[in-house]
């Protein structure tokens, strides 16, 4: 119940924080336009290559051609440039903040654009190794599922910190990687209550939002109900995403000894303790 409540009390730091730099919602809304750039590129690009006829989209779906895992391969690479770009953007103004300087995108994005090299080529090792997953999965049946699924929660866990570490540490992909992991070994709690609460609040504001966009729909017209769930649905999704990095970039820093305001060290230091 003190690992639940802690975690609950960060949670609330992070949207402080967030509620006090609103303009930070930027970088996950460009974050989000530029991933559905990304998906209908590859959907047109897919389509165009069939000779625009959805009925030869199925000679894309042979896991033995290697086509395939490089469009796999091309996809994961441009996703994971994307979304570690603009998440670094955002842990560095977190950063600025803590710190008590300015906090512009400006500043943000520029720093993102200083560390364009390590990103690149974080994305690059993160989709090698989501393509070697997937070639799991498409040839192990249902025992690939299992492992790939397995591997990617361990995956999730062990890249906790990916992002402020290659903002902040010169290191390489897998020496990144193994940075993540060692910090969360190093101060790895019972369990990651935050989490747990990030999912609760996303839970119940989805879950509210779907009577009043039901009525809507029924009253007026479908369509708008089903609008008014999308930019429900979109908003939740950037204001969390915003949230979760905020909250990493605050735990990063408390894990190194800096101050963070409006994070109570002995809050963060309860989540993430020793074993």
């Amino acid at each position: 119940m003190n690992r639940f409540s802690n975690g609950w009390a960060i949670t609330k730091n992070s949207f402080i924080v967030l509620k006090e730099n609103r303009k930070l919602l930027l970088f996950p809304i460009l974050s989000g336009i530029s991933m559905v750039l990304v998906i209908a590129s590859f959907v047109v690009g897919g389509i165009a290559a069939s000779g625009w006829s959805f009925d030869n989209l199925d000679s894309w779906r042979d896991p033995s051609a290697v086509v395939n895992y490089l469009i796999v391969f091309g996809y994961y690479l441009v996703n994971y440039f994307v979304i570690v770009f603009f998440n670094t953007a955002l842990t560095h103004c977190t950063h600025l903040y803590f710190n008590g300087e300015e906090v512009t995108i400006r500043k943000g994005l520029q720093f993102a654009v200083s560390r364009i090299g390590v990103i690149l080529s974080w994305a690059a090792f993160a989709a090698t190794v989501g393509t070697l997953l997937r070639i799991l999965q498409d040839n192990l049946g249902s025992l690939g599922k299992i492992v790939t699924g397995l591997i990617g929660i361990v995956w999730s866990v062990t890249t906790f910190f990916v992002v402020p570490v290659i903002a902040y540490e010169k290191l390489g992909p897998i020496d990144a990687f193994k940075r993540s992991a060692g910090l969360m070994r190093q101060k790895w709690g019972e369990s990651l209550t935050a989490r747990f609460s990030f999912f609760l609040i996303q839970f119940l504001i989805l879950l509210a939002l779907v009577l009043p966009s039901f009525f809507l729909g029924w009253l007026i017209h479908p369509v708008a109900g089903i609008v008014l769930f999308v930019l429900g649905v979109f908003t939740v999704l950037v204001v969390f995403s915003a949230v979760k990095t905020i909250f990493i970039s605050a735990v990063y820093h408390n894990i190194n000894g800096d101050p963070v305001k409006h994070f109570n060290q002995q809050l963060a230091d309860n989540l993430f303790v020793e074993k």
